[in-house]
């Protein structure tokens, strides 16, 4: 049957294929973008089924008129995306923190807020899927991604909880977790602290240029990412997080095994500080 899809951020990258990705399929679906010329573009992939609304997602209010918009004009939405983001890079002592608060406002609050909006609706109806992109460096961590990293556990953190307080309204939950893919992600859509502090250039430097050189050449496809996300709408049992790409699967999987790792190390240490008789959390 087909859906009404809410994506944010469809003008370029994983949103558009996303979108793309949908419309082929036959859903209706309506994309936030941030231009008009974006909006007419967007429209044209499939007019009469593609809508285009422009929205900044960091803005709360305007996010939840559009979504009372979106609801009223065309229906219940069935899927949201919360796709809307970008990449911060830089060594964490150079990153100032007014850049660190812009990362949250839009990878977190931005998110947030969309998903918050959507919610009444399909708690209401009893049905929904909400899905949104963190990253692998939502699960596993990078030198040089501190704010992008710490952005997207957060999100993951949200994400996580949500999806076990709705279950009961037949609402699920997906945090899309992708490796690289080939986006603007890692070109013109990253941000760069400047280099200052000769101490990192060792550590760091390597990393910024290995980036560089790889982007437009990212392991990842968008279109089968696309291919992928669909394919979980139709599981009666949809996963609370999907990694899309190998390199994810690698990488969060080296991660976790590194925190399995520690816990495991340090259990009596970490069981000594318990009182003897205390209630235990259930």
């Amino acid at each position: 049957m087909a859906k009404l899809f809410l994506i944010t951020g469809v003008s370029s990258g994983l949103g558009r294929a996303f979108a793309a990705g949908a419309l082929e399929a036959g859903h209706r679906v309506c994309g936030t973008v941030r231009k008009p010329d974006d909006a007419a573009a967007f429209e044209a992939l499939a007019p009469g089924r593609a809508y285009a609304r422009l929205l900044d997602v960091t803005d709360e209010q305007q996010v939840f008129e559009v979504v009372a918009e979106v609801e009223n004009t065309l229906g219940g939405i069935d899927v949201v995306i919360a796709n809307a983001g970008y990449g911060v890079e830089g060594v964490f002592e150079e990153t100032p923190l007014s850049v660190l608060r812009d990362q949250f406002e839009v990878n977190v609050f931005g998110a947030a807020a969309t998903i918050r909006a959507v919610l009444p609706g399909m708690r209401e109806r009893r049905s929904g899927h909400i899905l949104a992109v963190t990253s692998m460096g939502g699960l596993m961590t990078v030198p040089g991604l501190s704010a992008y990293c710490g952005s997207k556990y957060a999100l993951e953190g949200i994400l996580e909880t949500v999806g076990k307080e709705v279950a009961g309204f037949g609402i699920r939950v997906t945090a899309i977790e992708p490796g690289s893919f080939r986006t603007d992600w890692a070109g013109r859509s990253m941000v760069r602290a400047e280099r200052a502090i000769a101490d990192y250039d060792e550590l760091f430097d390597p990393i910024r240029t290995a980036r560089q050189t790889a982007s437009g050449n990212q392991l990842g496809d968008p279109v089968k990412a696309a291919t992928a996300v669909l394919a979980v709408l139709d599981d009666p049992n949809p996963p609370a997080h999907l990694l899309l790409g190998s390199d994810a699967l690698r990488l969060v999987t080296a991660g976790r095994a590194s925190v399995d790792e520690d816990i495991a190390t340090w259990e009596t240490l970490t069981r000594s500080t318990d009182f003897p008789d205390g209630a235990q959390i259930r």
